[in-house]
């Protein structure tokens, strides 16, 4: 029907429109900006400041005082127990934020399809604050890293940073349809992109002329300020609100059905299949930066802070190069083929990492991944569109404990991997991970294919069949809405 617009109507089976929210241009962008910038800044940094305090206890300075460590005595021996037992620590405190942070982010997000997408958007930016505060009482007092675990535990206990993204992702599913869907999730993980490649340039500039603690700071007053905005600026977009309370086994089955109903229709599979796609990409991503830091510390590469954010930003920057890339490839080619494109910039990227012995080749392999970031807005869409709109929460909040889980695998497999292969290959990392990429190329691609690739209309009404003389009824049909406008 002319002018009937998606947001009038609400989807099948829900009871809930789509919300326009005033303003809508600018949203929760801004609360991703600065909640990932804060994160980029503390990630790197801790990692630093981790190796530097194990240098330190061991009696290892070669790459703090004489630039790099190329013996193969017992400072070489020094060099390769400080890496092991900084990936190590890394692996403790993100096993603890996952056992903690799985529980608490599949109560926030079925909970916030009842209560409004707000309280999870606020609870974890103050645990994330909390976090800080513990971090900087660490530094301050230098006390043993170990105590770093007891921020990154109340930061999970409140969501931490995954439930941000997840009530973020359900909040643009809340007010966009589904056409424009796939380049708003580009838009919010491209927020995330520019945060990281500022948080990077700041980071490796300021620790290397003040330090960590000043740093640190910083990381405090963005998610003192990410806070703020979600209470002041953010508008909620559940308008039918429903009573619900937050510890109950209702949201844990809530999750379940969303992947246990639709099995005729071969939703069921297709959501678990993206899932693991997911899964599979994300882990890569973060198993690829548990160890890059490492990497490009020791020898042969010996950066220094400077060097490492610079590498960092441009890491970063293929958000923003991806975003781009997608909007101009939409108009040419389905989403599936440019996941595709994605993972294969993806992988040749990687490639060229584990061969990477000089600083040019590495900052080559930055720039080949120049749209590594185009498949994750893509699997995520594809599974928003595959959802309700009153689930949304709900899958938002299984995609984060998938991330949760892809944290926790990826330090598991690529920080044991790491120093597990230094004697051999110090590269075979990123081939390991380069092969994995493999099975989410053949599992979008085989979707892709078996997919109708139908652009989406806004509810075009078909013809009405011309009335028949002969058909009495036909002269009373003026008041009946038309089969699309009553299944809108």
């Amino acid at each position: 029907m002319p002018g009937l617009h998606e947001s009038h109507c609400p989807p099948s089976g829900s009871g809930r429109a789509r919300v326009r929210v005033p303003g809508a241009r600018l949203t929760v962008e801004p609360l991703v900006f600065l909640s990932m910038l804060a994160l980029m800044l503390q990630a790197p940094l801790s990692t630093q400041y981790i190796f530097q305090r194990i240098s330190s206890e061991l009696g290892f300075s070669g790459n703090r005082s004489r630039g790099c460590n190329k013996s193969q005595g017992r400072e070489a021996a020094l060099e390769e127990e400080v890496e092991t037992l900084t990936s190590h620590w890394n692996l403790y405190i993100n096993v603890g934020g996952f056992a903690v942070g799985l529980f608490s982010a599949t109560l926030l997000g079925p909970w916030s399809d009842r209560v409004g997408r707000r309280p999870i958007l606020i609870l974890p930016a103050v645990g994330l604050s909390l976090q800080a505060a513990v971090y900087l009482i660490v530094m301050y007092r230098e006390l043993p890293v170990g105590f770093f675990l007891i921020g990154r535990l109340l930061s999970g206990l409140l969501g931490d940073f995954n439930t941000i993204l997840a009530g973020c992702f359900s909040y643009i599913a809340d007010i966009s349809d589904k056409p424009s869907r796939t380049f708003r999730v580009a838009v919010l993980e491209a927020c995330l992109g520019m945060a990281g490649m500022f948080g990077s340039i700041i980071g490796g500039q300021w620790s290397k002329a003040q330090g960590y603690i000043n740093p640190f700071w910083l990381v405090l007053a963005l998610n003192v300020a990410t806070v703020i905005y979600a209470v002041v600026f953010v508008k909620e977009s559940v308008t039918a609100k429903r009573p619900g309370k937050l510890l109950t086994m209702e949201h844990y089955r809530s999750v379940y059905r969303l992947y246990s109903s639709g099995q005729e229709t071969g939703r069921r599979h297709r959501l678990c299949l993206y899932a693991l796609s997911l899964f599979i990409v994300v882990t890569v991503h973060f198993g690829v930066k548990d160890i890059l830091i490492l990497f490009e510390l020791s020898s042969p590469l010996c950066w220094r802070s400077d060097q490492i954010g610079y590498g960092s930003a441009i890491e970063h920057l293929t958000y923003l190069s991806s975003l781009l890339a997608l909007k101009m490839m939409q108009c040419c080619l389905a989403d599936s083929w440019i996941a595709q494109i994605g993972l294969l910039s993806n992988m040749a990227g990687l490639v060229t990492f584990s061969i990477a012995v000089t600083s040019a080749v590495m900052f080559t392999g930055y720039g080949i991944r120049f749209l590594a970031m185009a498949t994750t807005p893509v699997i995520r869409a594809k599974l928003s569109k595959l959802a309700d709109v009153t689930e949304q929460g709900a899958l938002f909040a299984s995609v984060a404990c998938v991330e949760s889980a892809c944290s926790l695998v990826s330090t598991l497999v690529f920080s044991s991997l790491y120093p597990a292969t230094l004697h051999f290959m110090k590269g075979f990392p990123f081939l390991f991970g380069a092969a994995l990429l493999l099975l989410p190329a053949g599992i979008i691609g085989v979707l892709g294919c078996r997919e109708r690739e139908v652009p989406y209309r806004r509810f075009e009404t078909p013809p009405a069949p011309v009335a028949s003389d002969a058909d009495p009824a036909s002269n009373h049909n003026e008041d009946i809405p038309t089969p699309a406008a009553a299944t809108c």
